[in-house]
């Protein structure tokens, strides 16, 4: 054994312990940072060769460790920008230099172009929303764009081309059998026996047009039974004075003749079937899908059509799919987004880089992308944020034993240091 040998066996322990205050000093310096993750060191020995009678003292060598997998604490904040990631996967961000990146820090806000932005200035990337869902490309970043709040400025008008009606039809109603009182005579002797609903749908310049749908029990002349008449009209038509909307200032749009069975099932026309609105006025052909029983002793009605009206975009809300909706300032919603999640086989193993964000490289493997709730990814949560998963109270502890650490490999080197004053003073 050298003295030499055992002054540098301690350099290399306070290099270690070096190492390993520098990993505490991250922790604790991002004890707040969102998604950051904890860093810490592994000492491993290093050994010199030795003789039976005469030992060479080795030293030790340090790795730093991720504990990138480690789920941090998610909290709830004001900001619907705001995004947390509950189970695996990361936010796939884009920085100034165009290169795509991970990252779990979900502290997004918008900046003067509307891109949703971190605290560390990368952009969030998704896919867009086109006629129908995105695709996800599951083994590179194509076909990524800037998530942006703000949109088209004005959406434009999409006019009401199809349209669904459901419900049910009250056996008990009264027959209405004088033609007179029927909505499709357009009198206004129409009596109370009549159910009425009303839909809304949207014209070429995305203007709303209502229609008046009539449903009226009467006989049927054919099979001595009872049969319905539905009669539809433009709401905008309706008599301005009187207690009734009758009579309209034009006839109907549609009417349609409905039979049930015995079992209250939708004969004629059969069910689903198809009517068409037809509104010269508004220039709308509605492509009307019927899906109507006659069952108990209430009447129901619903139904939904496509289409959407000329309004601005206000806001975005994002579910836990990574769908992002852009509302407008009629109430409405249109999916606009979708963002992606990536994670790579050893998240722990994925290279480090400034502004919390990370590198896959061939230790991690390779980047595999999909959407949040398939595949094993986690759910993303909007207005939340995943804090750092340092332990505060474990790093504190780690920063004492290192200091001490530390002094001790220092005296051992000045004990070293000593032992060389004497050999070179025996000389004197």
């Amino acid at each position: 054994m050298s003295i030499f040998g055992s002054m540098k066996t301690a350099v290399s322990g306070m290099n270690a312990q070096a190492n390993r205050l520098s990993t505490v000093s991250d922790n604790i310096a991002n004890v707040n940072t969102s998604g950051y993750k904890a860093v810490s060191t592994a000492f491993s020995s290093l050994v010199l060769p030795s003789g039976a009678g005469n030992y060479n003292s080795g030293g030790v060598s340090t790795t730093v460790r991720q504990a990138v997998s480690a789920q941090g604490d998610i909290s709830y904040t004001t900001s619907g920008y705001d995004l947390a990631i509950s189970g695996d996967g990361f936010f796939i961000v884009e920085g100034a230099d165009g290169v795509p990146v991970l990252t779990r820090a979900g502290d997004f806000t918008k900046d003067d172009s509307g891109n949703l932005v971190n605290s560390a200035g990368f952009t969030l990337m998704g896919y867009p929303w086109g006629a129908s869902a995105p695709a996800v490309v599951v083994n590179g970043f194509d076909g990524l764009v800037p998530i942006n709040v703000l949109g088209d400025q004005k959406l434009e008008a999409v006019p009401t081309a199809n349209g669904t009606w459901n419900g049910n039809l009250k056996p008990g109603a009264k027959i209405v059998t004088v033609p007179a009182n029927l909505p499709s005579a357009n009198q206004a002797s129409v009596t109370s026996d009549t159910q009425k609903y009303s839909m809304v749908t949207y014209d070429k310049l995305g203007s709303k047009v209502m229609y008046d749908i009539y449903y009226t029990r009467v006989p049927d002349p054919a099979t001595g039974t009872t049969q319905w008449e539905m009669a539809v009209y433009r709401n905008a038509d309706k008599a301005t004075t009187g207690t009734s909307s009758f009579p309209y200032s034009s006839g109907p749009v549609n009417t349609t003749t409905i039979q049930f069975n015995d079992k209250g099932q939708m004969t004629v026309p059969a069910a689903p079937s198809t009517t068409n609105i037809v509104d010269p006025k508004t220039g709308l052909t509605i492509k009307m899908t019927l899906d109507l029983s006659q069952v108990g002793d209430n009447f129901s009605g619903s139904g939904n059509v496509d289409g959407q009206g000329a309004n601005s975009p206000v806001d975005i809300t994002i579910d836990s799919d990574g769908v992002v909706y852009s509302k407008y300032d009629d109430g409405s919603t249109k999916p606009v987004f979708q963002i992606p999640l990536a994670n790579v086989p050893s998240p722990d193993l994925l290279t480090l880089m400034s502004g919390n964000v990370y590198s896959a490289n061939g230790k991690s493997g390779v980047t595999v992308t999909g959407f949040p709730q398939t595949s094993g990814f986690g759910k993303i949560q909007s207005g939340a944020l995943e804090g750092s998963n340092v332990d505060l109270a474990g790093e504190l502890t780690e920063m004492i034993e290192s200091q001490r650490s530390y002094t001790a490999n220092s005296k051992v080197f000045q004990t070293g240091s000593d032992l060389m004053d004497v050999l070179v003073n025996l000389k004197r």
